[in-house]
């Protein structure tokens, strides 16, 4: 009966053993798409603020030729 009961406790153990190591395994890619995605964002958000920048210098380009269209016509 203890021989029986060592050999259940044994097999629990184990099963135990590989959830555990089940767990790490999930843990440990979990860390390494969560670096990707974090770098990822990084490039996404540089990339957004790099268009933001030349959207701003194209409306500004955008309003200078507004504002020559504008003089030329009064000028006429």
């Amino acid at each position: 009966m203890a021989n029986d009961l060592n050999l259940t406790f044994e097999h629990e153990l184990k099963r135990l053993e590989k959830r555990v190591d089940a767990l790490v395994k999930v843990c440990d890619q979990l860390q390494d798409e969560n670096k990707s995605l974090k770098q990822r964002q990084d490039v996404l958000t540089a990339e957004r603020a790099n268009l933001l920048q030349k959207n701003e210098q194209v409306r500004a380009r955008v309003e200078a030729m507004i504002g020559r269209l504008k003089a030329m016509e009064q000028g006429s």
